[in-house]
């Protein structure tokens, strides 16, 4: 089985993110809520055979594990009562997206977060949508303030109620930005980036994994800038006298491979063992065009993990499946539980 650990609804109907504008502007303007969307079924096919579901058959995938879009989160764009509503609404659709393709998506939640507010906040949603929804993880952004980073580091004790919950419930957290209000950084081309290295360093900094040894964390995006500069990080660790980086965070970290060429898909699996490493594509995502070097699309993302002729069966076998359900502890019992349910399969 190839399971994408990375797939977004970006293709959602129109009326949902056009409620989502509704919804900020009545804040604005000290207007009541709008109601919420009414989006049918029909709808939702449409969205997601044309659109990812095409794309998983085209290119041989046979699971993505899905959550709202990334961008479309804003945490900084609404209060946490309205981001609370907001991340309900973009939880129930993907769940809607699982409950009629069962076989081919699995949820992952966001989370309502807020500048300024404790992410203990979010530990509700989390478990509505652990027990009730069958969702197998959750994304957490470590910048709720969208590009000012005015909050405290992933190891500050404040986020320690959330870590448990996420430690009790026995899913992880794919560490993952939303939209930039910073003109300085472009959203997928730096804001991304720059959140993936920055959530790396400062795990490196701490000693979170001494409080929670089965928490898990991917780092998406291939891991921003961290496998490039590798050595950079593990002499930083050295420096701080921390243990090396394979005993000290590469239990808890892992990568994925939304690295959009070949040379970038070799280095990230020559540096990061393979057991650290989750096959992702992000489809349908940030960039949707041609290489125009390879007449390829840049996100066919399993193409450059089959050419890394190097890989192990093993190797290549932890990557595509072993790893994710090692991560995503709840993902196999899902699994077997959403293809037991009526859908439309592949």
């Amino acid at each position: 089985m190839i399971i994408d650990c990375h797939g977004h609804y970006t293709t959602s109907p129109p009326q949902h993110e056009a409620w989502r504008m509704q919804q900020i502007a009545a804040l604005r303007d000290g207007a009541a809520p709008p109601p919420r969307p009414v989006i049918g079924d029909d709808e939702i096919r449409e969205s997601i055979e044309s659109g990812q579901l095409r794309i998983q058959r085209e290119r041989g995938t046979d699971v993505t594990i899905f959550s709202p879009r990334a961008a479309g989160m804003g945490h900084h764009l609404a209060t946490a009562a309205a981001n609370a509503v907001w991340s309900a609404e973009c939880n129930d659709l993907v769940h809607r997206v699982c409950q009629l393709y069962p076989r081919n998506f699995v949820g992952v939640c966001q989370l309502p977060q807020a500048p300024g507010v404790g992410p203990e906040n979010c530990i509700a949603e989390l478990r509505r949508c652990v027990a009730e929804l069958g969702f197998i993880g959750c994304n957490l952004n470590p910048d709720p303030s969208g590009g000012h980073w005015s909050g405290l580091p992933l190891t500050d004790r404040s986020w320690y109620p959330l870590y448990e919950a996420m430690v009790e419930l026995d899913v992880p957290a794919m560490i993952h930005v939303s939209s930039s209000c910073n003109p300085n950084f472009h959203a997928t081309g730096a804001h991304y980036i720059n959140g993936d290295t920055s959530a790396f360093m400062q795990l490196l900094s701490g000693d979170l994994f001494a409080d929670f040894p089965t928490l898990k964390f991917v780092i998406p995006h291939g891991g921003g800038a961290v496998p490039y500069h590798w050595g950079r990080y593990r002499g930083l660790a050295q420096d701080m006298r921390r243990p090396l980086l394979s005993e000290y965070l590469l239990n808890n970290v892992f990568f994925d491979t939304c690295v959009y060429h070949q040379p970038g898909a070799d280095l990230l699996a020559k540096v990061i063992p393979a057991k650290n490493i989750l096959f992702a594509s992000e489809t349908i995502g940030a960039v949707q065009g041609i290489d125009p070097e390879t007449g390829h699309y840049y996100d066919d993302t399993r193409r450059y993990i089959d050419a890394i002729e190097w890989l192990s069966d093993a190797e290549r076998q932890l990557i595509f499946e072993g790893n994710a359900r090692a991560v995503y502890g709840r993902l196999s019992t899902q699994l077997e539980r959403q293809r037991s349910d009526k859908g439309v399969t592949r």
